[in-house]
């Protein structure tokens, strides 16, 4: 049983991995049309807790049961952990515009259409999108997994998913929202995301229906799960912890976990939700003990 340090280790191996792909593998800033590109590998390569890439790793090594990954696969998943973070990169791009929540704060830094404007925001989040499709395709698998895989990418990321969720929450400024309700929009705008990122790791690793069953229950655990610590964090973060706006949900009336529950019910949640996640992966045995630890990490996170 690996150790606390080799657990953060592993996470920081597999964040620099994707790191180090996004860098070598956008388009460079020279590149015409040049502030384009700059603006892109600034959206992308300025930090984050890659917490969907990591996902898409860690279910890949869960797939395979204690087996070894192919340099294949292992290259593949180097190609879906990027694009899911280039279309959860577009998605925050899109959702700091004036249009959206209109804020100034990304990862500490000042959002894209602050650092250059908002026509060129909206063609970053524009480029982002069909870049991470391009890495689906050509990742060096079996062409009916690549096409599992878009599928499933589309979908979690479109008006069935993240859009859609998007939209929602746009819609219900200054409304109340029943639990249920309230939980059906974070499913789509947040959940959908992390959810697709297990599955893609699982396609990718070959995995069979009864592993992908688990991996999607955890995934459902850990999506909801990200939601609820946002909504914690919101309320109880500072904005220098947080590296972006603290407060912001309550002041633009955004109803939330903490708002429509409580505090204290939202953390209780937020406990069930760990234990769900981690019985769901129980049967999958050591390899999913990165699974494991990436529950413990959203869950435990303080931004």
């Amino acid at each position: 049983m690996p150790n606390k340090e080799q657990n953060q280790q592993w996470l920081e191996q597999h964040i620099e991995r994707v790191a180090h792909f996004l860098e070598q593998n956008m388009p460079m800033a020279e590149t015409t049309p040049a502030v384009l590109h700059e603006a892109m590998r600034y959206a992308v390569l300025g930090g984050g807790k890659r917490v969907r890439a990591a996902l898409v790793y860690a279910a890949g090594e869960a797939a395979v049961q204690n087996a070894e990954l192919s340099s294949a696969q292992i290259k593949a998943l180097d190609h879906a952990a990027a694009a899911v973070e280039l279309i959860h990169a577009y998605s925050l791009v899109h959702d700091d515009l004036p249009c959206m929540d209109d804020d100034e704060l990304r990862r500490g830094r000042p959002t894209v259409h602050v650092a250059y404007d908002e026509a060129t925001a909206m063609l970053v989040g524009d480029a982002l999108q069909p870049l991470a499709f391009e890495f689906l395709a050509t990742m060096p698998i079996a062409p009916a997994l690549v096409i599992q895989a878009v599928a499933a990418l589309a979908k979690a990321s479109g008006s069935l998913g993240m859009v859609g969720g998007q939209a929602i929450d746009c819609a219900s400024v200054d409304k109340h929202l029943s639990l249920e309700e309230l939980r059906q929009m974070h499913r789509m705008k947040t959940g959908a995301m992390l959810e697709v990122s297990v599955l893609l790791g699982g396609i990718v690793a070959g995995a069979s229906s009864p592993v992908r069953q688990r991996l999607t229950e955890y995934a459902q655990a850990v999506g909801l799960a990200f939601q609820v610590v946002d909504d914690i964090l919101d309320v109880t973060a500072d904005t220098a912890t947080l590296g972006k706006t603290a407060g912001k949900d309550a002041a633009d009336n955004k109803p939330t976990y903490v708002s429509v529950m409580g505090l204290e019910a939202s953390r209780q949640l937020l406990a069930e939700l760990k234990d769900q996640a981690h019985k769901a992966i129980l049967p999958l045995g050591n390899g999913a003990q990165s699974l494991q630890l990436l529950a413990n990490f959203i869950v435990d996170r303080n931004h």
